[in-house]
């Protein structure tokens, strides 16, 4: 760790662990959601949309504190990036969970839920790293098992994709279901990018 000789202000470190927490949370509900019925879902879908507006509020908070310091705890961007990118993962979450309810869809493919459990690994490998951003200490773990996960979200998107030009016939079924699916890989994406993201901070601050 390089000696500093500023203050830094520590609050970051806070609200990142709070804004991740939300994630677990989104992607536990999301998994609750696959094993729900049609009446059920729109419960979940609610409770889901809960948790991504306090997740929009604690990546505000993190923008305002960003506005408001003077001396950061690592690069200005790269706190704007974390924010941003935490932020994706949980809109894109909430962007399935809406979409499953707005179009009824009663039967997902069985990899939706392998899809949907990778999701749930990488928020909490997230959800636990992010505190770790105060030390910097045994980070590299995590970008690398974030990065197998999505190289893992990336396959089980493949093959839902030949699965469903394999079997859906009707047209406005595959369009539903595909437009989930892909919500679903770009949250994989996002989780990526966080990862990516602490990778970048690790290596300026080392």
């Amino acid at each position: 760790m390089r000696l500093r000789l500023t203050p830094r202000d520590t609050t970051f470190f806070d609200l990142f662990a709070a804004q991740a927490i939300h994630l677990v949370t989104g992607a536990n509900l999301l998994g609750e959601m696959l094993g729900a019925d049609r009446s059920t879902r729109k419960e979940i879908g609610k409770r889901i949309a809960d948790a991504e507006h306090e997740a929009d509020d604690a990546t505000h908070s993190i923008m305002r504190r960003l506005n408001q310091t003077f001396v950061t705890p690592f690069d200005r961007d790269d706190i704007y990036t974390l924010a941003s990118s935490l932020d994706d993962c949980m809109d894109f979450m909430e962007e399935a969970a809406d979409l499953i309810v707005l179009y009824k869809v009663d039967a997902l493919p069985a990899r939706v839920s392998d899809q949907v459990q990778v999701l749930q690994r990488a928020a909490e490998l997230t959800a636990e790293a992010m505190p770790r951003l105060r030390s910097m200490d045994s980070l590299s773990e995590y970008w690398v098992e974030v990065n197998r996960l999505e190289n893992q979200a990336d396959k089980i998107h493949r093959k839902l994709l030949a699965q469903l030009f394999d079997e859906v016939t009707d047209p406005i079924q595959l369009m539903k279901v595909k437009e989930i699916v892909e919500k679903l890989e770009d949250a994989a994406d996002a989780f990526e990018k966080v990862a990516n993201t602490v990778e970048t901070i690790a290596l300026k601050e080392s």
